[in-house]
């Protein structure tokens, strides 16, 4: 199949759907799809080979978060040119409710059209806002993917819309599974490791709570080490140190993925707006035992094969909760491993060798569906 994917949010800046919209063309083009990207971007980012570039983005603040995206006259031009000369069997549109290329390409569908919906909030002034603008658009899509439950819970209680499909992220489990521990990092009996990883600036990634819960952890084992990964200011970073974490900085995949190796217990107290958990999936594959906050989206995860959960969930915004189930983990070695190799069970479900089959059948409906009308 020739498949075009559009991207609402600019490679620029890391985030899930990025990485998702990324992981999943190089998935379908090592099965054998001819496959193009329309995303945002700088001029001259470096970018995969089967990236369109669109140009500059603006930020926006959404979910919870800041998107970079790309919107406007000159924006529509664009996607309906990249639409035209493409020639697609199937157009994949991932967030079509933000305004952004993904909208504008649901507006201007030229046949077969899938869309993901990755978003999981109980409260969105903007889709309730954008609902007259969009959901004509979204009822004749040929199929609609939910990357959880949860997402699709969103679309239907906002939309009043069902998924066609509830299909989750991707995840390269198989770099997790085999990353060697760093030893600078790697924890001992006497000297745990709890790390945490991600866009820390931002207060819904739950940084505040795993900060106030060090000393708690540390009444309890005094050799604890705390380490703060992913991007964050000097503001930020003068507080992890305040709080004694060791400050790790941004990694790149290959660190991210030692990182996740080395710790014995990583963390994602998390606020909300959480749709999936791309970082959970990750740090059960890397072996380590996940505490992260009880959010409709982890819970999925939690829960995904059934029986005992294979995270250990904590109560939202409760600092003293997280030190709790950190503390017990540390302090009972069996539970703390069968946790992990829990995790690493759960985590195979997510490789993208079962996801983008079912993405890739997705189409193949689609386009049925599509002929059929």
């Amino acid at each position: 199949m020739k498949i075009g994917i559009v991207c609402p949010y600019s490679l620029d800046r890391p985030g899930g759907v990025q990485l998702h919209v990324t992981n999943l063309a190089d998935a379908l083009i090592d099965i054998g799809h001819d496959v193009r990207v329309l995303a945002p971007s700088a001029s001259g980012m470096p970018v995969p080979g089967y990236v369109d570039p669109a140009g500059r983005s603006f930020p926006v603040s959404y979910n919870g978060s800041v998107a970079r995206i790309k919107f406007g006259i000159i924006a529509a031009a664009r996607v309906r040119v990249w639409l035209r000369e493409g020639k697609f069997d199937v157009v994949h549109l991932h967030e079509p409710g933000a305004f952004s290329l993904a909208l504008i390409a649901m507006w201007a569908r030229r046949g077969p059209t899938v869309a993901t919906f990755h978003t999981s909030n109980d409260s969105s002034a903007i889709m309730r806002l954008a609902k007259p603008f969009i959901k004509p658009g979204m009822e004749v899509l040929d199929a609609r993917i939910a990357v959880s439950p949860s997402a699709d819970r969103t679309i239907k209680e906002h939309l009043r819309l069902d998924a066609t499909h509830i299909i989750p992220n991707g995840v390269s489990t198989k770099a997790f599974i085999g990353a060697p521990p760093k030893r600078s990092w790697q924890g001992t009996r006497d000297r745990p490791t709890i790390g945490i990883l991600g866009r820390l600036d931002e207060p819904r990634k739950g940084l505040g709570d795993f900060l106030d819960m060090i000393p708690l952890v540390r009444d309890r084992h005094p050799g604890a080490r705390f380490l703060v990964a992913g991007r964050y200011s000097n503001r930020v970073g003068s507080k992890i140190l305040a709080a004694g974490a060791e400050n790790v900085g941004e990694l790149d995949e290959s660190l991210k993925q030692r990182f996740m190796s080395s710790v014995d217990v990583y963390c994602a107290p998390n606020a909300g707006g959480e749709s999936f958990g791309i970082v959970l999936v990750e740090a059960m594959a890397a072996g380590a035992a996940v505490v992260a906050s009880d959010l409709a989206a982890f819970r999925d995860v939690a829960t995904a094969q059934g029986g005992e959960p294979c995270i250990a969930l904590h109560k939202v915004g409760d600092a003293e909760d997280l030190a709790r189930k950190v503390t017990d983990l540390l302090g009972d070695a069996p539970t703390r491993i069968a946790l992990a190799r829990r995790g690493q069970r759960c985590g195979a479900l997510f490789d993208w060798d079962k996801v983008a089959p079912r993405i890739e059948a997705t189409y193949r409906e689609a386009i049925r569906m599509n002929a059929e009308h």
